[in-house]
């Protein structure tokens, strides 16, 4: 309340003059919820919840990887190389001209049979025709494995589509390669069922 010389003064001051009341405005909070939303978004993308795909990316990326090592190989050794899906992983055979069969590639970890996670699965399609393929790959029941691609000692390499899936969620990426022995990874939004 203002004062006067003679008293307390009961005159109500006037709106321009009125003290500002505690509080926040409309602006103000549109500006909080907004930075909130942002850090509760990079949080969630952070952790997973909205449905994480590195899984799938990484198992796409280190097939593309192997598959350009192996062509450098066969560039560089004059072998002939192959490849041999199952819906559950895949494995790199040599060709051996003296037994003229598909060996194992020995004692090479990189190249030796990798089984995908539990949850992935692999589908594949040469000439845009769907092949069957083994759920498993058992190297033990196979005296004479047949792979379905070739990458030869030229470079070239048999095209084909190798899709990575989970069932779950219906995320999956497709490894295309060329008939140059070039490769590329394409996000597919379609689930294999």
């Amino acid at each position: 309340m203002p004062t006067s010389a003679t008293g307390t003064s009961t005159e109500r001051p006037t709106p321009a003059a009125a003290p500002r009341t505690a509080g926040f405005t409309l602006l103000e909070l549109l500006v909080v919820v907004t930075i909130v939303g942002v850090f509760v978004g990079a949080a969630v993308l952070s952790t997973g919840i909205s449905g994480d795909d590195r899984d799938i990316e990484r198992e796409a990326f280190r097939l593309t990887s192997l598959l350009d090592l192996v062509r450098e190989e066969a560039l560089m050794q004059n072998r002939d190389y192959g490849l041999l899906f199952a819906e559950s992983g895949y494995g790199f055979y040599l060709y051996d001209s003296l037994q003229l069969a598909w060996i194992e590639p020995g004692a090479d970890e990189l190249l030796s049979t990798h089984d995908l996670d539990d949850e992935l699965g692999l589908a594949l399609r040469i000439e845009d025709r769907d092949v069957n393929i083994a759920r498993n790959i058992d190297t033990e029941e196979t005296d004479a494995p047949q792979p379905q691609v070739m990458i030869l000692s030229t470079g070239e390499m048999t095209p084909f589509e190798a899709t990575l899936y989970r069932d779950f969620d219906g995320l999956s990426r497709i490894v295309r390669a060329q008939f140059d022995g070039s490769l590329e990874i394409v996000d597919d939004d379609l689930a294999l069922r």
